[in-house]
């Protein structure tokens, strides 16, 4: 069919579409969209005529209904366009507010626990008709899929961002580290001696492999957690020793101390947002006053 009778897909064709597939069935499928179950089958009817295709397999009786090849090809554009909608619409709200209203922020540990204290009390002072929301993950692809979707207005990242519709402002490298138990002998260490030795690290973070690599061989992990004081604890407790940012340790453990490793590369931390999104007033003094806490945090930072 001609591409002119594209313009007839409508977003509704597409919400029912995904909810046909989410839901396996035409009824199910009615509930959350606040349909009919025929208002459905209709929605579903007029997207096939309009994109020339059968999208949908009616099996009848009681077997669940079933995408296509072609309704599961059309679903991965549907999702896209869907998250350019639900983002469109946080655009328009963040507009309407100003410099009022909600501003929504990701973060990962090791944020929370250094940054985020001295960055929030900062802030507030400044935007105090602002409130910040927080969502936290291990995971920062988690949260940069979140400001893809209009979810987030902003996300802590390490660097590189991953693929996507992203701008950032790197906030600070955060050195490599060797933590051992307080009373070790080890030193100064080779990246050979380090490869020879049972290693605690983190499971989620993008910059391992690039760390990994200064080895030029596999490291014998021990074992790994996300979460920073557990990492710290068993190195105290003599479980192995723990290669992890800097950040994410505390210095002032008593059972512990740190090793710098300046051969290793380090973990660049960012922050990032929607490039495509209009950014509020509030937004951009946000990503301005984690760059100024930033470098004050006597890392090898990124001067504001």
């Amino acid at each position: 069919m001609g591409s002119d009778s594209w313009l007839g897909v409508e977003l509704r064709h597409f919400l029912a579409l995904e909810a046909v597939a989410r839901e396996g069935s035409f009824g199910k499928a009615a509930v959350p969209l606040g349909y009919t179950q025929s208002a459905v089958s209709q929605q579903i009817a007029a997207l096939e005529r309009i994109v020339g295709q059968r999208l949908v397999e009616r099996h009848g009786g009681p077997k669940a209904v079933s995408l296509t090849e072609a309704g599961r090809l059309l679903l991965t554009h549907a999702d896209a366009i869907a998250a350019r909608v639900a983002a469109a619409q946080a655009d328009l709200t963040a507009l309407a507010d100003g410099q009022a209203g909600t501003l929504r922020v990701g973060v990962f540990q090791s944020v929370g626990q250094r940054i985020l204290p001295a960055l929030m009390r900062r802030f507030v002072r400044q935007w105090p008709k602002v409130e910040i929301t927080l969502t936290e993950s291990a995971n920062d692809v988690e949260l940069l899929a979140a400001v893809e979707r209009g979810e987030l207005d902003l996300t802590f990242s390490d660097l590189p961002l991953e693929e996507g519709p992203f701008e950032a402002v790197e906030l600070l490298r955060d050195p490599y580290v060797l933590v051992v138990p307080w009373d070790s002998e080890i030193e100064n260490p080779s990246l050979r001696d380090v490869a020879q030795m049972d290693i605690i690290g983190h499971k989620q973070c993008r910059t391992l492999p690039r760390v990994e690599a200064a080895f030029r061989q596999p490291l014998k992990y021990v074992f790994q957690s996300d979460h920073n004081q557990t990492v710290q604890a068993l190195v105290a407790a003599a479980v192995g020793v723990a290669l992890v940012p800097r950040l994410t340790m505390d210095e002032n453990d008593d059972a512990t101390r740190l090793i710098e490793l300046p051969k290793i590369p380090p973990r660049m931390l960012a922050i990032a947002w929607h490039r495509d999104r209009y950014r509020t007033p509030a937004a951009r003094a946000f990503v301005e006053t984690a760059q100024s806490v930033c470098a004050e945090l006597g890392l090898e930072a990124v001067a504001a």
